[in-house]
């Protein structure tokens, strides 16, 4: 199967973003692609929550999340919308960071709200606190799809290899990692923990990424990694988007899922353990 990945640097401007995204979706499904996966936080990137509340809408009202779903109908593509921050109902204001996999008729396959919440203060004072604009989810996702089940994940959530585990053993041939990573962290880390991922499961990982400086991020604008991957089983790196926007092209054999799990069938190989003791 052919994937197509589009790398993007989103601005605070979802009908912007919008735009971009869509014209994109097209230039990849008119170039074979099959299943076409956009990054994190697809429809805005805005480090103001005033900003996020006036211009972000519920599910239901969400214009790219509509948009989108009328271009793949029409496409006759798969779409993973890598995420878009929500509305919710919640009493505290919060939104959700929710993942898509959108089916060639239009139709919604499968959500995910992204788990782990990105609350860190970098080395260089650079800091983020995720949770205290997006609640977290409490669900594991793996949806169905033509090339079998695929597991869908939300950039930090690559820190937590036990989610992606339990994905393989749930049936994942196919990990998504959409992602907005941070520079210092992309730079250091990006690369090596999706490798780990899909040598550690046997599975194909599509991480389509967020890249360069974003418009409209206030004094100091966010800046991401970008270097989208799509990384084989057995651990090669068969794409790599660099740093500037646009689609990535790669076709996946997925029976090297099957031969990289007999190889090193360690999916099977769990044992019980118990807990180390504590200081005498």
């Amino acid at each position: 199967m052919r994937a197509g990945l589009l790398q993007l640097t989103a601005s605070d401007d979802p009908r912007q973003n919008l735009e971009v995204t869509e014209a994109l979706l097209r230039e990849a499904a008119a170039g074979g692609a099959e299943l076409v996966l956009t990054p994190e936080v697809t429809n805005i990137i805005s480090s103001s929550r005033a900003h996020q509340h006036e211009v972000l809408r519920r599910e239901a009202d969400d214009l790219t999340l509509a948009r989108l779903r009328a271009v793949v109908a029409e496409l006759g593509v798969w779409l993973l919308i890598g995420s878009l921050a929500l509305k919710t109902g919640d009493d505290d204001g919060r939104f959700a960071n929710r993942s898509f996999l959108i089916g060639p008729d239009g139709g919604i396959r499968a959500r995910y709200d992204k788990i782990h919440m990105f609350d860190v203060t970098l080395t260089d004072g650079e800091s983020y606190r995720e949770s205290a604009g997006f609640r977290p989810g409490e669900a594991l996702v793996c949806a169905d799809t033509p090339w079998g089940p695929l597991g869908m994940t939300v950039c930090y959530d690559l820190r937590f290899p036990a989610l992606y585990r339990a994905l393989a053993q749930a049936g994942a041939r196919l990990l998504t990692v959409p992602a907005a990573f941070t520079v210092p962290t992309g730079r250091a880390h990006w690369e090596v923990l999706l490798r780990a991922r899909a040598i550690e499961t046997g599975c194909f990982v599509l991480a389509p990424a967020q890249c360069g400086t974003h418009p409209g991020g206030g004094e100091t604008p966010r800046r991401t990694w970008g270097h989208s991957l799509v990384v084989a089983p057995w651990g090669e790196v068969l794409a790599d988007a660099g740093e500037a926007p646009g689609v990535t092209l790669v076709d996946l054999d997925l029976a090297l899922v099957d031969s990289a799990r007999r190889k090193v069938p360690s999916l099977q190989h769990d044992r019980p353990f118990s807990a180390a003791p504590g200081p005498a």
